[in-house]
């Protein structure tokens, strides 16, 4: 008998679902119905399992002063993909609804960003997980922290904390305004 302990099954490991968090956000043409409308496709993606969306928050932009304000939301979700396959799938929705990407941080119909995966840390030309601005973004955590309360943003530490730490006077809950999910 060995003593050595048996090799993880890499294959199965990844099969099991991960928690992804997911930031969405618009602040050109009828931006609540972006919003659903990106909510309906992620809802439609194959082995990703939606768990929870916030209520929408209207927020100042950050970035570019000199644009309209954003509707945004936070969607968690159950998932099996990989996560260049999640970050694909964002992309897609926003080519879909017609993101342009003229000026970093400009004005958008869409905004699709995958904020985390598991316990996942990556880093690549094309994506860096967990998202390397969310733990400062009172757009993403304070409505993240809605639906999930006792979440914890991989390297940074709980959201509660975080959102503690931050300004979240532009950071406004839309109760008149919903997402159908």
């Amino acid at each position: 008998m060995s003593a050595n302990p048996p090799a993880k099954d890499v294959r199965a490991e990844m099969r099991q679902p991960r928690n992804s968090v997911f930031s969405i956000g618009s602040n050109l043409g009828d931006r609540l119905e972006y919003l659903n409308l990106a909510v309906r496709a992620l809802r439609a993606t194959p082995g990703l399992r939606l768990t929870g969306v916030s209520s929408v928050y209207a927020t100042a932009p950050v970035g570019v002063l000199t644009q309209p304000d954003f509707l945004n939301a936070v969607v968690t979700a159950e998932s099996t993909l990989p996560s260049m396959v999640m970050l694909e799938r964002a992309l897609a929705i926003e080519d879909a609804f017609n993101r342009v990407r003229t000026t970093r941080w400009g004005p958008r119909t869409i905004d699709v960003d995958l904020i985390m995966v598991g316990d996942r840390q990556l880093e690549t030309p094309e994506l860096t997980l967990p998202h390397p601005r969310a733990h400062e973004r009172a757009f993403v955590l304070v409505p993240w922290l809605e639906v999930q309360p006792d979440a914890v943003l991989v390297g940074h530490g709980r959201i509660a904390d975080l959102v503690a730490g931050l300004d979240t006077a532009g950071v406004h809950r839309c109760d008149e305004e919903r997402i159908d999910w």
